[in-house]
């Protein structure tokens, strides 16, 4: 899973600092991160909240990281937003 390796990287963090921050053996976590092995349900909950990003972002069925539903709601109201700018720029 390089989404894992990629979230690590870029807190600047090694393997060693999301182990011991999660409680996921670091050798195991290097095999999540090469592809080796799959994460548990436990792992990914573990990771996910580690790295603040949803379950769906961490597995790659997003590529976009939205948590909850207010979230969503905001990056909707900005887009109208943007919308509505551009019509009164091309009226």
């Amino acid at each position: 899973m390089n989404r894992i390796r990629d979230l690590r990287e870029d807190m600047d963090l090694r393997q060693i600092d999301v182990a011991k921050a999660t409680g996921i053996d670091q050798k195991t976590l290097s095999n999540y991160e090469t592809g080796k092995t799959n994460p548990d349900s436990y792992a990914l909950i573990q990771l996910a909240d580690f790295f603040h990003v949803s379950i769906d972002y961490l597995v790659g069925r997003l590529n976009i990281d939205i948590k909850d539903n207010k979230e969503i709601q905001n990056r909707l109201t900005s887009i109208q937003m943007e919308i509505e700018n551009i019509k009164r720029l091309i009226q």
